[in-house]
């Protein structure tokens, strides 16, 4: 009787577990702002993330836009433009928590003291945890860096990629995350922080505040070395 409700336990929890997992799922982020009158102003942030979840490997897709135009006195100008995408695919080792991975990324910033930015690393990646209530990963390891600056100048060289991933469940609607993530370089260190807090509103549908930093260690003396950016976007589940 004792083994048969044992049985019982572990087929209903791995069915559970079964029906959490999700073999590719996507979110979608929007916010949008407009003023008129005495200034006139238009903000747009968007931004996509999906997961895919293998038998051997566990794989993650990024894509972010910013925009914001302002117009004072009838004389429009873009303030902000930047587009940024990543790539990460996680291979799965004995142990399916110790994994391989590899990375690549570029970024394009209109604003900054960069024309753009790229990053391919590998290295080693570890989920520490993971339980119905948190979870914990990290990777670390070497890579390549390749920028060009907007006086044209060329920065490429060897880079230490780390990265610290922590979510949190507050409820059963709402969420926390921190993301942080470096690249240390000889020429430049690139670093980016993202906390964010998320409440379900309705199927398929959050709403997310978020505070992300970019920190660059080497920039133009007409620049600043930190962007702040604070928004409240609407997140639609896909999938």
């Amino acid at each position: 009787m004792k083994a048969s409700l044992l049985l019982i336990g572990l087929v209903a929890s791995g069915q559970a577990l079964a029906a959490e997992e999700k073999p590719f799922s996507m979110d979608g982020e929007f916010g949008f702002i407009a003023t008129s009158g005495n200034t006139e102003t238009t903000s747009m942030k968007g931004k996509l993330s999906a997961h895919q979840e293998l038998e051997m490997w566990s794989n993650d897709y990024k894509f972010e836009s910013l925009y914001k135009k302002d117009e004072v006195n009838d004389v429009s100008q873009t303030t902000a433009q930047k587009y940024f995408l990543s790539a990460q695919g996680n291979y799965k080792l004995t142990n399916p928590d110790h994994r391989v991975f590899g990375f690549a990324s570029y970024e394009d910033d209109r604003f900054s003291s960069f024309d753009y930015q790229s990053t391919i690393a590998g290295g080693w990646s570890q989920k520490l945890w993971q339980d119905d209530s948190s979870k914990f990963d990290y990777s670390i390891g070497p890579g390549y860096s390749f920028a060009k600056r907007q006086d044209g100048t060329s920065e490429n060289g060897v880079i230490v990629r780390g990265v610290v991933n922590y979510e949190l469940k507050l409820s059963k609607t709402a969420n926390f995350k921190q993301l942080i993530s470096t690249e240390v370089g000889s020429d430049n260190t690139k670093s980016k922080s993202e906390s964010s807090i998320s409440a379900k509103i309705s199927d398929g549908f959050s709403l997310k505040v978020s505070l992300v930093l970019d920190h660059n260690s080497d920039v133009a003396d007409t620049k600043k070395n930190l962007d702040t950016q604070t928004a409240v976007t609407l997140v639609y589940t896909f999938f």
